[in-house]
């Protein structure tokens, strides 16, 4: 299935208008389970292929399953890798996420590989997305306008270069990847240290200032952090993981029978 053209109000529409759109993150490759997520009413889902078991056959699965649904199919791909984004976006997602973009020039390189000449080098192939050989035209057309690029932002090289890889042309915005931007300083996970603190306090004040929308992954279900990320200008905020939240669920319930067989 190719992308509902028609659409008025796309998710890169959206973006530019700096409009809130909240998603999730997939880290199974289980039909299913993407199925559920869907139907949650999230406005996109993120098939993630960086930290996760999920091959490009599954992924084109899971993506199918997204599209079909009308919630917008984006991929994590696992690198900054033209190869990568290429088989991603010839499967039908609507964009990527490309993760450990530190400067202006790998932001530059991944605009490149998600856009067509002569304003990229992306490969010029037939697949999912323009209608398995049917529909590339309507396709490209769409693509040009449509095609979403979000950098992940987790290095300290990254917030110290956020001005610049914004300024880049063809890049719709960024989402803070907090794990590996506090490793990056030494502090894996220490999210309230001063140095950690101090480099998401440099973000918010980049991206208050920018037309470019800035998003966060608050990972785990915590709701009074989302609502926090929301009131400090976060726009493009994906709440959760397939596998976290199985994975909360799971423990609390147990939590809940183990105490109640003590009494």
């Amino acid at each position: 299935m190719q992308p509902k053209f028609g659409d008025n109000v796309t998710l890169k529409k959206r973006l530019a208008a700096r409009e809130l759109t909240v998603g999730s993150w997939l880290s199974f490759g289980y039909p299913s389970v993407c199925e559920i997520m869907t139907t949650a009413g999230f406005d996109w889902l993120v098939v993630d292929m960086e930290h996760t078991a999920i091959d490009m056959s599954q992924a084109l699965q899971l993506i199918q399953i997204i599209d079909l649904a009308g919630c917008v199919p984006l991929v994590r791909v696992g690198e900054n890798d033209p190869l990568a984004i290429k088989r991603a976006m010839d499967a039908g997602a609507h964009g990527v996420i490309v993760p450990m973009v530190n400067t202006a020039a790998e932001a530059r390189k991944a605009v490149s590989a998600v856009r067509y000449p002569p304003v990229g080098t992306r490969g010029v192939g037939l697949g999912r997305a323009h209608a398995y050989g049917l529909g590339f035209e309507r396709y490209k057309a769409w693509a040009e306008e449509e095609t979403i690029l979000i950098v992940q932002i987790e290095h300290i090289e990254g917030v110290e270069n956020l001005e610049e890889i914004l300024a880049v042309e063809g890049v719709d915005g960024f989402i803070v990847g907090p794990y590996d931007l506090s490793g990056s300083l030494g502090r894996p996970g220490d999210f309230a240290h001063p140095a950690v603190a101090h480099a998401l306090e440099t973000v918010r004040r980049i991206m208050n200032q920018s037309p470019k929308v800035g998003g966060y992954h608050v990972v785990h279900s915590n709701q009074a952090e989302f609502l926090e990320r929301v009131d400090q200008g976060y726009k493009f905020i994906a709440y959760g993981d397939d596998m976290v939240f199985l994975a909360e669920k799971v423990s609390a319930e147990a939590d809940f029978v183990r105490n109640r067989i003590k009494r």
